[in-house]
């Protein structure tokens, strides 16, 4: 499973809150100050989601998470507008959206969102690292953050409320009426959303690659160990049928299990 080292984590801690401080400004960098400053022990460790195959369900997986879909989104918003996109909002609304799409995730003012799934059977075997904490209020993830940013006294405008609510597109059953519409007036009239969602998109996508990836090593080198084990094995038996001879029914015996397939 990816890791991240305690170095990692605190080196994304640092950038996310350099982005903060260089896009905002005011009383609402005070307050999203104030709002970090109260979730930083718990926001830096916090993962992104509870099963290893879905993205980033590892120890700082919430904050890497948040910089890939903020880096992806101001590459897309690039690329959109290079090939005639109409780009009506701001870097800082793209980056409000995007660092606080995910924000339900660290819980509520006094619970954690996840917590380490205490069955180690349900770890090893079906890869749900974390689960839902019982002890918070259900809210959607999205309701959550927009709850979290009123209580610090955050406010959005509409184009960053609208980025942020739909960032989860379809997967969030809420949004369909924002998504599926049959008359032009009903239609998103900015590419916020979109773009948010296409950089969420990504970053699950590549960071579920990571992971993959990571698997792969891991099984290469058990593999590695194992054939090691086994050839220190056939080895010492080799050595020994040479030193004490063996009868024509155990060499025949010895080459069935040992010998080449």
């Amino acid at each position: 499973m990816k890791q991240l080292n305690p170095e990692q984590i605190q080196s994304n801690w640092n950038n996310l809150r350099q982005i903060i401080s260089d896009t905002f400004d005011g009383e609402r960098l005070v307050n999203l100050n104030k709002m970090y400053d109260y979730f930083e022990d718990r926001m830096c460790m916090a993962p992104a989601s509870g099963k290893e195959h879905y993205h980033n369900a590892m120890v700082g997986g919430y904050v890497e998470h948040v910089l890939h879909v903020t880096k992806f989104a101001l590459e897309l918003k690039e690329l959109w507008e290079r090939n005639g996109a109409t780009i009506d909002f701001t870097e800082e609304e793209l980056i409000f959206a995007c660092i606080h799409h995910d924000l339900g995730k660290v819980g509520d003012l006094d619970h954690d969102y996840y917590i380490l799934n205490e069955s180690e059977w349900h770890r090893k075997n079906q890869g749900k690292i974390f689960v839902h904490n019982p002890e918070l209020q259900f809210m959607t993830v999205t309701d959550r953050a927009l709850w979290l940013l009123q209580h610090f006294n955050i406010p959005m405008n509409q184009t960053e409320y609208l980025g942020l609510r739909l960032t989860d597109g379809m997967y969030e059953d809420a949004n369909k009426s924002y998504l599926i519409t049959y008359q032009p007036e009903f239609s998103l009239r900015s590419n916020i959303a979109r773009i948010c969602h296409a950089a969420d998109t990504m970053a699950t996508f590549i960071e579920g690659d990571q992971w993959k990836r990571t698997e792969q090593e891991q099984e290469k080198v058990v593999n590695k160990s194992v054939n090691n084990i086994k050839q220190a094995v056939n080895g010492k038996i080799e050595e020994s049928v040479k030193e004490n001879g063996l009868s024509k029914k155990h060499e025949d015996l010895f080459n069935e299990l040992f010998g080449e397939k």
